[in-house]
């Protein structure tokens, strides 16, 4: 893979590089996520939060303003490029997560969650559009699957180091070991990462290109079915994340045996992505992500059955969850590639927007899904059920009806 013609100094990174750099710049976002799980009831009582549910506001006010901060990074990165604009998304993150290990109430810490979730929006909108700049098609989607193997390792192992701080030490010092991470991938961004996009393809910052732009991207049918689609999906996924502490930990009684739990789960997404990343190219996107679709909405139906006996058990929660968890392994990766195919020279501008849509729609609706926990998993059921439907049809308007399509793209040199 050859650096970017504006940077000829930079020694190019090879894929494995290329690979474990955009999955753990989007991995920075799962861990001030994840690693925030087992200490919410801690924080919520240290701070004097009130009702118990308020505490998921911890995750969720950061996934909103994740999600309406994502409209600016693809925009700035179309016109200067995508390495400032992770470098700064970076910056403002270490920022923040200081900011938040010395707030004293609970109100502070929300609002610097959500300023967090803002202002470093950068690293879940740019790795997609880093690797459109070089891959497109099922090439692309292989790639992403295997960015997401590295993603998913933090998942499951954030909740255990949040645990583990917590051992030894306040909760602040969660966030000063997530700092600490910041500046890591920081130095190490400065020091490799090249520029992407070529200089033919800079946009104007115009308020009618923009425009433009968005609109272009919310009225191409062949992608919008599956930005609404992944944006559904996240959201029941979300709202399992929000409640996840209450639901395993209290009302299935793993207490602190929650991490572990959840990290399976998590690993479950993460062998799904490896599985996808083998068999993408020979399938083809469309075709796995359909199976994997119509799957989920099976094992959600059984999943909604279950939490409506009276005797569901932990294992058989796990069971089924990480069963959806797995597909969702097939579905994501596929559906992002899928949703950025038709835009090449805007692949920021679109970036934004489609993590907009999904991050936005995913903050709402999986914080509403959490605060609908009424100690059981009904409500989680019956969202990952209604989730998958809609998705469906979601898809079947952009396919216009036809599930499992193969397109085929032309080669294209990496970048």
């Amino acid at each position: 893979m050859a650096s970017s013609p504006e940077t000829p100094s930079r020694p190019p990174l090879g894929e494995r590089e290329f690979v474990t750099m955009m999955a753990l710049l989007q991995a920075l976002q799962a861990l001030t996520i994840d690693a925030m799980l087992p200490a919410l009831g801690v924080i919520s009582d240290d701070l004097g939060s009130g009702n118990p549910n308020y505490r998921q506001l911890i995750v969720g006010m950061f996934l909103l303003g994740a999600g309406l901060g994502a409209l600016i990074p693809g925009t700035l990165s179309d016109r200067f490029g995508r390495r400032p604009v992770v470098i700064t998304s970076l910056a403002i993150f270490i920022v923040t997560a200081l900011g938040c290990a010395l707030v004293r109430d609970f109100e502070s810490l929300i609002l610097l969650r959500f300023l967090q979730g803002m202002g470093c929006s950068g690293l879940s909108v740019l790795p997609a559009a880093i690797i459109r700049d070089r891959l497109e098609g099922d090439r692309m989607a292989r790639l992403q699957s295997l960015v997401s193997v590295v993603f998913m390792t933090v998942p499951m192992i954030a909740p255990s180091l949040g645990q583990l701080v917590l051992l030894v030490a306040s909760w602040r010092w969660i966030f000063i070991m997530i700092a600490a991470m910041g500046i890591a991938m920081l130095i190490w961004a400065t020091i490799r990462l090249p520029e992407t996009m070529h200089p033919e393809n800079r946009q104007q910052i115009r308020p009618r290109a923009i425009a433009a732009n968005m609109a272009r991207v919310l009225t191409t049918r062949a992608s919008i079915g599956y930005v609404i689609g992944s944006a559904l999906t996240m959201s029941a996924m979300w709202g399992f994340i929000n409640s996840s502490q209450q639901l395993i930990a209290e009302h299935f009684g793993a207490g602190k045996v929650f991490p572990l739990v959840f990290g399976c789960l998590a690993f479950t997404m993460s062998v799904a992505n490896f599985g996808n990343s083998r068999i993408v190219e020979r399938f083809g996107a469309r075709r796995v992500s359909h199976t994997a679709l119509l799957a989920y909405i099976a094992i959600s139906g059984l999943q909604y059955l279950a939490a409506n006996s009276k005797h569901e058990a932990l294992w058989q929660f796990a069971l089924l969850m990480g069963s959806n968890m797995c597909l969702m392994g097939f579905i994501g990766a596929n559906f992002t590639s899928i949703a950025l195919q038709p835009f090449g020279t805007i692949a920021g501008a679109a970036a934004s927007v489609q993590t907009f849509l999904r991050m936005v729609t995913a903050s709402l609706i999986g914080t509403a899904i959490g605060q609908a926990y009424d100690g059981t998993a009904r409500p989680l059921a019956l969202a990952l059920l209604c989730a998958g439907t809609v998705t469906l049809l979601a898809v079947l308007f952009s396919e216009h009806g036809r599930l499992f399509r193969r397109l085929h793209y032309p080669a294209k040199a990496a970048r």
